[in-house]
């Protein structure tokens, strides 16, 4: 008996959002301290750092912002990897988290 399946493979890109590519060019900045970047959060997008941050996170995953800004989007899910690693004690190198 032979089994047979089907696998679909869908390649949907949408385009980032007016919002996505301003977070996008907000991280571009260079910051010194994360005091007047909170402050700038909450006045340029009117959330608060927390909910930034997440829809921030979330962005990185797509492939649209990799096209968009490949240095930045690595860089950022670089260093996104590193904190996760030291906050929950494993080692980058045997870290599953991406």
């Amino acid at each position: 008996m032979t089994a047979y399946f089907a696998v679909w493979v869908y390649d949907i890109r949408v385009e980032l959002t007016e919002r996505e590519v301003a977070i996008l060019d907000f991280e571009r900045r260079p910051w010194e301290v994360t005091g007047p970047k909170e402050r700038a959060i909450r006045e340029k997008f009117g959330i608060s750092p927390s909910r930034y941050y997440q829809i921030r996170d979330s962005l990185l995953d797509k492939a649209e912002a990799l096209e968009h800004d490949p240095l930045l989007v690595l860089r950022l899910r670089k260093l996104r990897t590193k904190r996760r690693s030291i906050r929950y004690g494993i080692p980058q190198i045997h870290s599953p988290i991406r």
